[in-house]
Formats: C-alpha cells, sequence, structure tokens
C-alpha cells in the first residue's frame, strides 16, 4: 500500500476511516486509528498539519517569541546587560518561524508514513456516508471523519487587499509596518498587537465587545488592558467598525461617533469560520447549524459511520481540543469506549505580553451556576519570587465554590501558560484548596504562585497579602 499519493497515483481506495482534513483533529485521528490496527486514509488539499501547523498555532508563537527576544534586547538595562536592538530583519523573522514549521511539518509527515497512514493529496468531498471524492477519485470507507478545519473570517465589505488583510497574510509580511490598526480584540487579535509593539510598530486594537479576550474572566481583561496600555498600544473598546478605505501609503478606518484612524495596515482578527462549504456535507444530509457540524459528545453526527472533530464543531476552536476529539473518536470507533471531553476543562492560553492563561469556570459563570456560594482568591504575583527575576507582573485567581472544590483557574503574566497543566489536574480532578496546600511546589519557580493561592484560599496565606 502507498503511504502518499496524490490524482492518477495507485493506492489503496477501501479503508476502515477515512478522514477529511489533516489538521490537528484530523492526524490524531488517523494516527490513533491506525496505532489500533485499522486501515487509514487522510485527504488533504494543502500540507499536514493544518492551520495550526501552518497558518495558526505553531508560526504566530514563533513570532512571539521573537517579540519576547526583541524585547529583551530593548529592556535589556535594567538587568545590567548592555545590548541594543538595531531593528527587526523580517527576512530572518520569517526564516526563524518557517524553520520551526518545516521542521514539524516533516516529523508529522514522518510519522504519518510510518503509522502506515495512507496520505491522499487533493481537495475531498463527502459524496455518501461512505465515500469521499479526491479530484475524481473515490475512495471508500466503514467510517468518514470530517476534519475540514477553518478559515480566517472577514466582515461583508471588508476585501483583504495587501493593506487590508487576515492573520494568514500577517503572517508573511517581508517588513514591520509603522502603525497597524487590529480590528478585533480576542486571541488572534491581541496575540498580533502584542508582536507589533514589540517589533515598534504604532497598534491601535479596535473591538466591539467592553473588553479584550472577553471569553475570559474580566478580572484577566483588565489586566491585560493595564497591561497594554503601559506598553502604548492605544485600545478602542466599545467601540464599532464602520468602513474601511485604502489609500496610497496605508488605511483609513472609520468607526462608530465619526471618528477615522489611519495606518499602514488593518488586520481582520474578527474570529474564524467553519470551513464547510462546497465539502458535500449539507449535500449528504449532515446536520449542521451556521456552517458548523453537530456532533454528539462522542463526534458522531446524525449520519451513521460519519463523525466529526475539530473547528467544525461548534465549542472552542483550539488545535488541543480537536487533538483530544480526533483520538476520542478513533477510540470509539475502535469500540474502546472512551470518556468524553469536558468542554469547560479545556484550558485556554492567550500568549501575548503578558500571557492570559485559564481552565474552568470564570468568576461570572461560576455565580450564575452557584449564586452567592462562590469565594474567590487572588494572588498577586508580586509575592512570587520567579516572577519579580522575570519582571512580570499579574497574579493567580481561583474560583471555587464555597466549601467545595476549586472551579476555575485564571493566570495573567509571562509565561504563566506553562502553569496550565497543574491547573488543569486541579479542576479536572475537583480538587479542594485544601487537597492543593500540601502540595510541595519548588522554589523558585512560577509554579510556587498556584500553591501559595491554594495556601491562601485554605485559609493558610503566607506570602499572600489580607
Amino acid at each position: 500500500m502507498a503511504d502518499q499519493a496524490g490524482p492518477g497515483t495507485e493506492l489503496e481506495q477501501d479503508f476502515d476511516v477515512l478522514v477529511l482534513g489533516a489538521g490537528s483533529g484530523g492526524y490524531a485521528c488517523a494516527l490513533r486509528a491506525a496505532q489500533l490496527g485499522m486501515r487509514v486514509g487522510l485527504v488533504e488539499k494543502d500540507k499536514v498539519g493544518g492551520t495550526c501547523l501552518h497558518v495558526g498555532c505553531i508560526p504566530t508563537k514563533a513570532l512571539l517569541h521573537a517579540a519576547e527576544v526583541a524585547d529583551a534586547a530593548r529592556e535589556s538595562e535594567q538587568f545590567g546587560v548592555h545590548a541594543t536592538l538595531d531593528g527587526i530583519d523580517m527576512d530572518g523573522v520569517n526564516g526563524y518561524k518557517d524553520a520551526v514549521v518545516d521542521r514539524l511539518h516533516t516529523g508529522l509527515s514522518g510519522l504519518l508514513k510510518g503509522r502506515g497512514v495512507t496520505t491522499i493529496t487533493g481537495s475531498g468531498r463527502l459524496t455518501s456516508p461512505r465515500t469521499v471524492e479526491v479530484d475524481g477519485t473515490t475512495y471508500t470507507a466503514t467510517h468518514v471523519v470530517l476534519a475540514s478545519g477553518s478559515y480566517a473570517k472577514t466582515l461583508p465589505g471588508l476585501d483583504l487587499d495587501g493593506r487590508v488583510v487576515s492573520s494568514t497574510e500577517a503572517l508573511r509580511l517581508t517588513e514591520v509596518p509603522r502603525s497597524v490598526v487590529v480590528l478585533g480584540g480576542g486571541v488572534i487579535g491581541v496575540e498580533f498587537a502584542s508582536v507589533w509593539r514589540s517589533f515598534g510598530a504604532e497598534v491601535t486594537v479596535l473591538e466591539a465587545l467592553p473588553r479584550l479576550v472577553a471569553a475570559e474572566d474580566e478580572a484577566c481583561s483588565k489586566a491585560l488592558e493595564r497591561a497594554f496600555r503601559k506598553r502604548g498600544i492605544t485600545l478602542r473598546t466599545g467601540t464599532a467598525f464602520e468602513s474601511v478605505e485604502t489609500t496610497d501609503d496605508g488605511v483609513r478606518v472609520h468607526v462608530a461617533g465619526g471618528d477615522v484612524l489611519e495606518a499602514d495596515l488593518l488586520l481582520v482578527a474578527v474570529g474564524r469560520g467553519p470551513a464547510t462549504d462546497g465539502l458535500g456535507y449539507d449535500d449528504q444530509g449532515v446536520a449542521m447549524e451556521r456552517g458548523f457540524v453537530l456532533a454528539d459528545e462522542r463526534g458522531r453526527t446524525n449520519l451513521d459511520g460519519v463523525h466529526a472533530v475539530g473547528d467544525i464543531v461548534p465549542g472552542l476552536q483550539l488545535a488541543h481540543r480537536g487533538f483530544a476529539q480526533g483520538v476520542l473518536v478513533a477510540e470509539d470507533i475502535a469500540g474502546l469506549d472512551p470518556t468524553p471531553l469536558d468542554e469547560a476543562l479545556i484550558p485556554r492560553v492567550t500568549y501575548s505580553d503578558p500571557e492570559v492563561a485559564s481552565v474552568g469556570l470564570t468568576e461570572a459563570q461560576a455565580r450564575e451556576a452557584h449564586g452567592d456560594a462562590v469565594e474567590t482568591l487572588t494572588y498577586d504575583l508580586g509575592g512570587n519570587g520567579k516572577s519579580q527575576i522575570l519582571k512580570t507582573q499579574g497574579f493567580v485567581k481561583l474560583v471555587r465554590r464555597t466549601d467545595g472544590p476549586v472551579l476555575g483557574v485564571h493566570m495573567v503574566g509571562s509565561r504563566v501558560g506553562e502553569l496550565i497543566g497543574e491547573a488543569q489536574l486541579i479542576t479536572g480532578w475537583d480538587a479542594w484548596p485544601e487537597d492543593v496546600a500540601p502540595l510541595v511546589h519548588a522554589h523558585p519557580t512560577q509554579n510556587e504562585a498556584l500553591g501559595e493561592a491554594h495556601l491562601a484560599l485554605a485559609g493558610k496565606p503566607l506570602h499572600a497579602h489580607s
């Protein structure tokens, strides 16, 4: 059996599992199904790895690390190190970013081949609950997994013309813009705003909702906004976009109230939509809503033998969610009866400077569910030695049910995304503060902040100020 093929190439055409889309959810499903002994086909029109690897998580985080290096050079004197930032070489930055992506892509391609997954290169379309057509060739399977991913959304009347760009085009810029308006204050918008500010651009974030990263706990939004303003990023929250006109040297962005914002570039970061148009899903009777594929907690659609994972399924559009769903669906097909995902316990990280990381319920969600039987505690990173070494500000906020378990953990500060694993265990295992307080955390680490916060909430505050 061939491991990879394009149109016209001889290869296996009948599979136990055929996955349409090789992003995080799709390739995870393919790998796990192959590991469980199934014959697996994986259809991808571009490169395996999908949005996350090629135009999402990985390249944006590479840019954010380059931005961190730029800030370290610019601010080195506060550490007693004399260094200068002579400029940003975008060719060099892009070379570094692309090399990271290429290495991961090569590794993933080799892994799929080594596991015996047949990769079918081309545009796939669902033609029945058991068949997928790829550029004129029909492949059959006992189970079909829909994993076609997402695309960068825009707004009606907004044309991407080089001055108006999506996150995909923003990753390919060959020079740093002098000024940028970022339309959208969600995760994608604030991450690019953070990068460009570190690279020296004047940045304005335009958000119609009252606060940045509005899905996060309100305290996190306020802390991020304070940090962004301190960095010189202009915030226009609660302000609706009206229109944009392209000029010879930039854009003029018209907003509610009559104001006009001028910049070199407008980044449209208003979220991502499900990539399902024209793929035959609705033609075959797959239950859908607003372009999303409706699936149950085990990834099963309304059609027997047809499953769905990742960004096309309503919920958090996160690579690690799709990955976990892919594994779950493969195991469900194999009859292993896996435990469904608890969507509330999927960790979230915004990799701006400072980072925002959270898992579980926000304070508002907890109070909606439990009324007044909710307690919160905020531990300031000012009491954490490693945070002081890093010169970062922020906090760990715990939300618990009164005389009950921790329901949510919310953090702001440099590198707090690295703490989310323990926070997920705490919320996922319904731990009480008293359960976590005795655990010994290495010193000096930021991880201690989680321990100190739980000590305080358990009634034993040490470094926490009352």
